[in-house]
This record gives C-alpha cells, structure tokens and sequence, in this order.
C-alpha cells in the first residue's frame, strides 16, 4: 500500500542540513557521550575510502558503511578475518542502488552520510554515533566493546523496545509488545518467533547477523552476545514501516501465498474420506465459504513401510493416491493441505536410506513415535542432501497426488534455530523445481529468514477457552515484530475440550482478522460452524463472509507485504510511533492500512473500552463517527454475539466484493470500492494476478492506484496509470464515496438512483444513503487513468 500522507517521512535535509550530515563531528543529540575508555592518543586513525570508515586496530579492523540510505553495516573483523553470512541473511539480496554517500575526515574522527543518516567515528571516545536526518542521535556504539565480541549500544533513556522474539503456545504474554531485560533470540518452540533483531518506535533497529543471540535491554543501553566472532551488526534506521522494509531488503522478502489462502482453512484429525466429503459437502450446502481442508495424521500411510511418511493412506483416503480425490475436491473449489513431520520411521526403506545417508540430526537418539509407536529419527535439514531427497519424495507421493500445500509439524523440538526454517525450505525448492503453482505453508516456530520460502507461523498447540483467545493477541502482534507477517493460529483452540459456542463464534470473528484464518482441534474435535448450535453458526458465517468479501484488499496486501515488508496486520505502534497509548497496545491492530480491528475475547462482555489513535473513525458496522486520541466505550451484544468492534480509518479507500463459496468462484467483473475521503491525500494500491502461479515475478500482474482527497467542496478521485501484463476480468469500479451529495461528477452521466446506473451497464454516478450517510456512486472503467472530479 502507499502509505498514507499521515504517515510518510519527513522531507530530506536541505542543502545545510546535508552539511551537517557530512562534516558534523561534535557530540549531538539527547544520549550523552561517555568518558572515553582510553586516551585519543591511543585512539586508532581511521581511513575514509570507497564510501567506508574503516578503523584499523593492528590485526583486527573495524569496517562501517551505508548498504542502502537507512541501512549501515558495523563488522568487526578480528584477524581481519570474515565468517560466512547465516540464513538470517537473504543470500540472493541484490546490492542497492542509491545516491552516494558523503564523507569526510580529520583528527577527531571520520563521518558518513547518506539522505536518511549519518554515521560518525568518534576517535575521542572510541564510539560510532548514528544520527538520523533530523540530527537527532539515536545510537551510540562502544568499539571496545565490540572488540571483546560484544556490543553495546546507547540509546535515550525512554525509548521503547520490540523484537527478539514472541511467546510459545502456553507461555505468559502478559508484557505484551515490549521487551527488557534478558532477552533470548531463537527460533524456539509451539509457536514462538525469534529474530536476532531489537527495534524501537524511535527510529532505529539493530539486526545482528547470527545464529542466536542473547540480547540484554537496559534503560539507555542494548547489549548483546552472539556466537561468531567477527561481529556483524546492521542498524536500520527510519519509521517502523521503514524498518520492516529494510529488514526485508537485508533478510530476503516474502514470496506470494496462493489467493485460496486468503481464504478459510479447516484443519481436521481424525476423519477418513466419507467424512472429508461430508464436512465439505455441508459447508457447500450452506454456503459457508472455505477453500482449504488441511488434513493431519489421516492422510498418511504413517508408520507403513515403503513410503508412509510421505504417501496417501489408501485405506482412510482409497481415491487418494490415484488423484480421484483431488478431482472431487477440485469440482467442489476445495484445496487440499496435508501434515508433515520431520522424522522418519527407522525400520523402513526411507530409514534405511537415512541411516546410509546419515541425514539424521547428529547425536539424537532414536525413540518410539507417540502415533504409530514405532521408532524414529529426525532428519537434519541443514544438511542440503537430505532437504533435496526429503522435498522430492514429498512431491512425488504428496503434491503429484493432490497435496497443494504443506503444514509442517513438530521440527521445533531438536534445539536448532534453523530446522523448520530448512524443513520448509525443503518442501519449497522441490515444489518450486517442478511447478509453478504456488508454496503454502503453516509451521510451529519461526526464525528470521524462513519467510523467504513461503512460510507461515501458527502459534501452537494452544487450548480453548477465552483466556488462551485473549493471549492470541500479544502471541500475534509479539511475533510480527519479528518479522513473522504470515501469522495464524487453531482457531477454537486445539487442545483441553471443546469451546462453548460464545468462544467458538468470538474465535472464528478475531481468526477472520489474522493473516492466516484457520480453524484446528485435536483428535475427534470438530471445529465446523454447524457444530457449535444455530447462534454461534450464525455468527461464525458472518465473519466468515465478511472475510472473503474483503479478499480484494486482503490480497493486494500480498503484494504489499512482497514489496514493503509490511503485511496485512500490524500493531497501531506501527503507524502512531509518538502516541504512548499505543507502546503495549495488544487489544486492537491494523488490518491494512485502514481498518482497526479490536475483536472481542471476554465471555459475556457488554461493554468494551476501545483507544483509538488520533483521526477520524467510523463504526464499519453502524457508521457513527469517532474522534480519535481517545479510548470509546462500544456496547457489545453478549447474547447473539453477532458484533465485531471494527473501524475505518479517514482517508479509507477498501475494495470488496460480493462474497462467494471460495476465491475464484466467478469472475469478479466489477469491484466495489469504499472511499471515505479526508482533506489529506489518500491511496490505495489495488493488486491482481492469476492467484496461482509466480509469473507475478515476470510482470504478469495487476496494480493500480486509486487515490482520494476533499479540497472544500469538492472531492477528487484519480485513478493512476495501471501497470503488469496480467488482464483481470475487471471492467469497472463503483467507487463508493461517503460523506459526498454530488452535484456534478466531472463530465460523467447522472443516473436516477444506484439501480439505474447499475443497469446501465456502463459509466455514470448516482446518489444514493446507506449507514454511513450520503453517498455519491461514480461508476468508472477500470485499468484506465482518469482524474475525477466531485462537486457538492
């Protein structure tokens, strides 16, 4: 999405402020410089070449340079010696082109500076100091310190931390957001997401290239210790948008999921193929939309020899390994995602292969599997033999016989940060090697990296209930901060019963504003709508619904996630980074750039206090408007449960479309799109393609811009020049524009009412009432430049 004018950067510097940006060598800022550890005598000079300070301390050297205008890399070199890059790094990221880098040098120290930053060597001190364009100080870097393999930044003493890692399936969230203290970067277990990257809302991320790292958060200082020796640190600087862009830019972005994943998942153990056809046959039956059952133990032949890892079980699922079942499936709009462990029954002819290969993870023992009680080994990803044999065989006996996706179970429990990423990846580059359909993946933990093959992160075997719902919120957002944008969860809960019908109707209205939206029960559990009694279906297909009615925008969202770093949900702190109402705020999130999301998670509440951030908000449901940089009190219906407390951002531009059965149901020829337009300039950038394929990645794409904005009386629409190869079946928009009794629409035709002009079958506008006021239709062609104007 362009960001919205409320949220861009400032300007750049001026011609002064760029010579303060390359000369400035005096202490600046709010932090304090500290006494210097040894005399500048004993400083070391530093030399300034091929836009580098490079420091040279005898046999060690110290490098620091600009990779892109908010990007700078601090590598210590000790013998002057440089370890291999970890996976935490995209080993494929192109170098950036930008403007070059100023520099200059004298006896104090040496400076660079790009358009966003500046870096200088304080020889005095022995510290890099790291400015922002505003010549605010942000980071302060102790040299010495990262001579003894440690580092040690300074920053103001106020400044909130986020990043590091989240929380695992049982684990108090209670913090929320923030960290302090000890902090662990790892990949962990049952849903946790780690990053060797801290970050805050101040302008700055530090990014150490590691695998693991300890990080310890002070009031005014960042330490951490990571395991290489030459220490390899990248501070990001820029808004928290800015950030998460330049951590995609360093850690590898994100490829496209299908569009069904848009959609709704149901997961389901302990079902054979009747019962599969059932389920999907009922939710058909009563239009409930779904495009993806994801199916555990049940699919496989597990414990069987010759394969049973990786093949159908042919006497739960007989029209499976023959494709007859994909077919069904296919005919019903129905993808097929199946579960996948990352060990190997032993006594079998892929053990033995394992065994001759020595793919197994070194040192683990062998132990009796808790499903077929048979003995196992895990395999170990890292080694890339054993990724190429495992994905290759998945694709043979999985994917060539109707498995499309792949829900990667249980690698999180071997200790090493990079086993599911590899699992994954695994399963990634074999699919990627024989087709050009889409990678979908859901897995239990993530590091920093693993986005870079399709991956997404559930958050575990959690149980049900509203207090497991509620810390969803803090489990969600926590895991974004690093990185983790595809997030989803077992909605209802996986384990310790079965849900009331409240929660299992409240569960799915959060589930439909996550990235993921996938339901899950453990074995006999059922987790269908029709289950839980008449009410709680009622509602539950409401949301459901209101879902796959905002596909449009929920799916131009993948393109923004690929091409900014910044997904479909974010926490407020993202886009109010000054507002401390929002530091901890687990209780509500962005859903793209314009809608807040604050679902209910209290049994039984009536009333809910909501803040929200500074502007203008309307109730999506009822329509009543709201000043923002306030908390409102929103009545809540504890009977029908049939309410989400959801909100439109001033300025909103939303595309939907009539909901169907599954994505991809029918052509969408018309999109409705939802302006609220606000006195500053608004866009929204509306992305297709064919859902399915990476011919995205050759420019067989949609993208549009629609833009908004009210001048006085008057309002102006402009549609930008739309870019890709792709050719959508899209003919028109019918922007919707709320808040406007046109009086004349450019030079446009005006129709009775917005039924004429729908039967018009072409161009024109209409007023026309709905919940939110006036409305003023402007029906227009679509994939054409036009600049609109709206007089009231």
């Amino acid at each position: 999405m362009t960001i919205p004018p409320t949220r861009t950067a400032k300007p750049g510097p001026t011609l002064a402020a760029w010579l303060w940006l390359g000369l400035a060598l005096a202490p600046a800022g709010g932090i304090a410089a500290a006494v210097p550890a040894q005399t500048a005598q004993a400083s070391p000079m530093a030399q300034l070449a091929n836009h580098a300070i490079t420091i040279d301390f005898g046999a060690d050297r110290l490098d620091v340079h600009f990779i892109a205008p908010g990007i700078v890399r601090v590598h210590f070199e000790p013998g002057r010696h440089t370890g291999m890059p970890t996976l935490v790094l995209d080993p494929a990221a192109a170098p950036t082109r930008f403007a070059q880098v100023r520099g200059a040098k004298d006896a104090d120290g040496a400076s660079l500076a790009s358009a966003a930053a500046s870096v200088h060597w304080d020889r005095q001190h022995r510290q890099l100091r790291i400015d922002d364009a505003r010549q605010r100080t942000l980071l302060r870097i102790d040299v010495d310190a990262l001579r003894h393999g440690r580092l040690q930044a300074q920053h103001a003493g106020d400044d909130a931390l986020y990043g590091i890692g989240g929380y695992n399936a049982t684990e108090d969230a209670s913090a929320g957001m923030l960290r302090s203290g000890k902090q662990v970067a790892s990949a962990g277990e049952q849903g946790h997401a780690g990053a060797p990257f801290v970050w805050s809302s101040a302008g700055y991320g530090v990014l150490l290239d590691s695998d693991g790292a300890t990080f310890t958060l002070q009031p005014g200082m960042i330490g951490a210790d990571s395991p290489r020796k030459d220490t390899d640190v990248y501070i990001l600087l820029g808004t928290p948008t800015q950030l998460f862009g330049a951590l995609a830019q360093l850690s590898g972005r994100t490829p496209l999921f299908p569009k069904w994943a848009m959609g709704f998942t149901n997961s389901q153990w302990g079902i054979d193929q009747k019962e599969l056809l059932q389920i999907v046959d009922t939710y058909r039956a009563k239009h409930i939309p779904i495009d993806n059952i994801t199916l555990d133990f049940d699919w496989k032949a597990w414990g069987d020899d010759n394969y049973g890892e990786f093949r159908w079980n042919p006497t739960k699922f007989p029209d499976g390994p023959s494709g007859a079942l994909k077919k069904q499936m296919d005919a019903r709009g129905i993808k097929l995602t199946g579960i996948m462990k990352p060990r190997i029954h032993v006594d079998t002819v892929e053990g033995r292969y394992a065994s001759a290969h020595d793919f197994w993870v070194p040192g683990e023992a062998v132990s009796d599997d808790y499903f077929s009680h048979k003995p196992v080994k895990n395999i170990d990803f890292d080694l890339a033999a054993a990724r190429r044999w495992f994905g290759d065989l998945a694709i043979k006996y999985g994917y060539d016989d109707g498995i499309v996706g792949w829900w990667n179970d249980e690698a999180d429990t071997t200790g090493s940060d990079t086993e599911f990423m590899n699992m994954q990846r695994a399963l990634y580059d074999s699919q990627r090697g024989v087709s050009n359909q889409r990678v979908w993946s859901i897995n239990r933990n993530f590091w920093l990296g693993s986005q870079r093959y399709a991956y997404g992160l559930w958050s575990g075997d959690i149980p049900t209930g509203f207090a497991s719902m509620a810390g969803q919120r803090a489990r969600m957002l926590s895991a974004i901060n690093v990185g983790a944008m595809q997030w989803g969860m077992d909605g209802g809960g996986f384990k310790d019963g079965t849900p009331t019908p409240e929660n299992y109707a409240r569960w799915i209205q959060f589930g439909a504003f996550t990235p993921i939206f996938r339901v899950h029960g453990e074995l006999g559990q059922k987790r269908q709508p029709w289950v839980y009694g008449p009410v709680a279906e009622k509602a539950a297909t409401a949301a459901i619904r209101l879902r796959y009615a905002l596909i449009p925008y929920i799916y131009s969202y993948e393109h923004a996630r690929r091409a900014t770093g910044v997904g479909l949900v974010r926490p407020l702190l993202f886009d109010w980074p000054e507002d401390p109402n929002v530091r901890n705020d687990v209780d509500s999130w962005l859903f793209g750039d314009w809608l807040l999301a604050s679902p209910v998670v209290v049994q039984g509440q009536t009333a809910k206090d909501i803040y929200l951030p500074a502007g203008r908000w309307t109730d999506w449901f009822s329509g009543k408007v709201y000043e923002g940089g306030r908390s409102i009190r929103l009545a809540i219906d504890s009977k029908t449960w049939s309410d989400i407390p959801l909100f439109v951002r001033d300025g909103a531009i939303i595309p939907t479309r009539p909901p169907e059965d599954y994505v991809g149901e029918q052509p969408l020829v018309q999109l409705d799109v939802d302006v609220f337009p606000a006195a500053r300039r608004s866009t929204f950038d509306y992305y297709d393609d064919d859902g399915s394929s990476y011919d995205y990645e050759h420019g067989a794409y949609f993208l549009q811009p629609l833009s908004a904005q009210r001048r006085g009386n008057a309002i102006e629409l402009e549609l930008g020049a739309a870019s890709g190869s792709f050719k959508p079946a899209l003919r028109f928009y019918l922007l919707k524009i709320h808040g406007a009794a046109a009086a004349s629409v450019g030079q446009l035709k005006a129709f009775a009412d917005p039924a004429a002009l729908q039967r018009s079958g072409g161009e024109g506008w209409a007023r026309g009432h709905d919940r939110y006021g006036d409305v003023t239709y402007v029906r227009v062609a679509a994939a054409r430049a036009a600049q609109i104007t709206i007089a009231m």
